[in-house]
């Protein structure tokens, strides 16, 4: 059995890949920031028939945290197969570089590229443990600066704080993924499409299911990429 550690896993699209994942048999641990709400969620699993799921504490932004959740792993005797980087915040408006708020862009900035980047760097041990241990940064479409260079795009929103860290995240993916090509560790980008989550206060166009389904399907590839940004119709992405 693969084991995978979803951060962000309790809620929205997080949720949906850890109902998935469980549901083709892998191990699944729920990294959530609230155990609470960690727990409502291992629960909400296990009342579909889905026992091999676990709720494990995790805040990507502390640093303690994350060596809590790896204490944790370490713990089960075992190695991690797959890290899905989920967890993301959109912060608050308005976002623009003229005027935005130096404070929101440096919380966005915490959670959604610092915080992959830590935990990544912290649970790199139990993934060397693996035989074919993959990383999937969560990314989106305005993480690409060829689609922020063109103001008519349709995916064009003013959304610069979380753009921005987005944009961090992706060239941690090509720089991550350079450093290990030597190695068995995959390293991908994955854009999911607009999702009504929480995220947007449920204004996107298509469900947490469509969204988790392109996550899925790159982590159980028979061979994964590395290095690419990919959408959720399998197109390689513009960086």
């Amino acid at each position: 059995m693969k084991n995978v550690f979803i951060t962000g896993a309790n809620q929205g699209i997080g949720f949906e890949t850890a109902r998935q994942l469980a549901g083709l048999g892998y191990y699944v641990y729920l990294g959530s920031r609230s155990r609470s709400k960690g727990m409502e969620a291992q629960k909400k699993l296990n009342e579909k028939g889905l026992h091999q799921a676990e709720c494990i504490e995790i805040d990507v932004t502390d640093a303690g945290s994350i060596e809590s959740a790896k204490h944790v792993l370490e713990r089960k005797g075992h190695g991690l197969d797959l890290l899905i980087n989920n967890a993301g915040i959109a912060g608050e408006q308005p976002q623009t570089m003229s005027g935005g708020s130096i404070g929101n862009l440096r919380n966005v900035f915490e959670t959604n590229f610092f915080g992959a980047v830590q935990t990544t760097q912290l649970l790199m041990g139990l993934l060397q443990k693996s035989e074919e241990p993959r990383i999937i940064n969560v990314s989106s479409p305005l993480g690409s600066l060829s689609v922020q260079a063109d103001s008519q795009n349709p995916n064009f929103r003013s959304y610069d704080a979380y753009s921005a860290s987005k944009t961090a995240l992706n060239a941690f993916t090509v720089l991550l993924s350079r450093e290990l090509q030597y190695t068995n560790i995959k390293v991908i980008s994955v854009e999911p499409g607009y999702t009504a989550s929480n995220l947007n206060r449920y204004q996107g166009t298509q469900t947490t299911e469509q969204a988790a389904e392109i996550i899925v399907k790159y982590a159980t590839l028979p061979d994964m990429p590395t290095g690419k940004f990919f959408d959720r119709n399998g197109n390689e992405l513009a960086w």
